[in-house]
């Protein structure tokens, strides 16, 4: 029975060598065939695997872009913002500019050149004081005195230099309130006096006979009509002899830049 058994395991084993034998044979004689074959079925198979892999890797790619291309188009943004605002302040002060010239040639297109002037910025306004006063920037270096008179926009009297320092001078406006000023008013030039109520508004008290009407003016003695004041209303009442007007001044002192102080009694 022992020596049955090992028969056929050695039988077995002889079979087993003589099949390997074979295909070893066969794939050598086939192996073209068979590599081909096994390379068809590789690229079948993962071919979809590589395709699909390529399709995540674009997205990745392009999902990476989009941001860097987002964050190149909020850098370039804050640049052309940063331009703008540059371009805008840039305009601005030429707008300011160019306003300034255009005031600075009003004034000097109105002003007589026979009369001496110095022009002035104005440093402080009414708004800024208790008083309706102006501080200018030209005192004692540029030759003014005090009581010299103060014209807007070349021709518009509005005061009068009452303290002078070396560079700045206070001009006190002939509307503050209480100050008096001789005028002329109506067609017989008759000489009356105005006093200031504050915020470029005077009064005026004349007799009921006087006719006077809104728009009249109220212009300084002398050879040149400069006007002071503009009668805007006429309060009267039937049993006061006196009748008052109420009168405005020819411009609005808050919006000046400039003034200019006549040195022609040196």
């Amino acid at each position: 029975m022992s020596y049955l058994l090992d028969k056929k395991i050695k039988q077995k084993k002889l079979l087993y060598l003589l099949a390997s034998f074979f295909v070893c044979l066969t794939l050598f004689y086939f192996r073209i065939s068979i590599w081909k074959g096994l390379a068809l079925v590789s690229h079948t198979i993962f071919s979809p695997v590589l395709v699909f892999g390529n399709y995540v890797g674009g997205k990745f790619g392009s999902v990476g872009s989009f941001f860097a291309s987002k964050n190149s188009l909020y850098i370039e943004n804050q640049n052309l913002q940063s331009k703008l605002l540059e371009d805008e302040a840039r305009m601005a002060n030429y707008n300011s500019l160019l306003a300034e010239n255009i005031s600075l040639k009003e004034i000097l297109g109105r002003k007589n050149e026979k009369i001496p002037m110095v022009l002035a910025s104005i440093l402080s306004k009414p708004s800024q004081s208790l008083y309706d006063s102006l501080t200018i920037d030209a005192g004692l270096q540029k030759g003014l005195k005090t009581g010299e008179m103060v014209f807007a926009l070349g021709n518009v009297p509005i005061g009068r230099i009452a303290e002078i320092y070396p560079n700045s001078a206070k001009v006190i406006l002939f509307s503050n309130s209480g100050e008096k000023t001789q005028v002329v008013v109506g067609d017989k030039n008759v000489f009356m006096q105005i006093v200031g109520r504050g915020g470029g508004n005077f009064e005026m008290i004349l007799p009921r006979d006087f006719k006077l009407a809104k728009g009249d003016q109220a212009v300084l003695p002398g050879i040149n009509n400069y006007v002071v004041g503009i009668v805007e209303t006429v309060i009267s009442d039937p049993r006061d002899p006196f009748v008052k007007a109420l009168l405005v001044s020819p411009v609005n002192v808050q919006e000046l830049k400039f003034v200019e102080v006549d040195i022609s009694a040196k």
